[in-house]
């Protein structure tokens, strides 16, 4: 189900409590919204529905990828940019590293480990301070 996007920075202030195996729906509802904002957006976490919840979405290549509860393990390479958001007006400078490393459950909730860098990287590292409650 395609929800709306929440745009109350006092509920986005708020860090995401983790998700758990039930939070299945929560996690497909968020990929829906996603898909059907992709003209504007390329990234989405549950608190952007309105869910408080550690759960992100995202376009990596030409396919989308769930997390549950991802946390940067390793990351290198630092520089600054400029990003927009759709729960957000306007553009915000922030730092962000090329290349992480992502600890997080997938949508059968086994643990993974995987790396990223570049855009994809840039992506998650948002969505990633979505679920901690950081607006920048």
């Amino acid at each position: 189900m395609v929800r709306e996007i929440m745009k109350d920075e006092a509920f986005l202030a708020q860090p995401s409590v983790p998700a758990t195996a039930d939070d299945i729906d929560i996690a497909r509802d968020l990929l829906e919204t996603l898909i059907a904002h992709k003209d504007g957006c390329v990234g989405m976490a549950a608190n952007m529905i309105g869910v408080s919840k550690c759960i992100i979405a995202f376009e990596n290549g030409d396919e989308y990828m769930i997390m549950f509860n991802p946390e940067i393990e390793k990351y290198s390479q630092p520089y600054t940019t400029e990003e927009g958001c759709l729960s957000l007006s306007g553009r915000r400078q922030t730092k962000r590293y090329k290349n992480i490393k992502v600890k997080y459950y997938n949508e059968a909730f086994q643990l993974r480990h995987k790396s990223f860098s570049g855009w994809t990287a840039q992506i998650i590292q948002h969505e990633i301070d979505h679920c901690k409650g950081i607006i920048i």
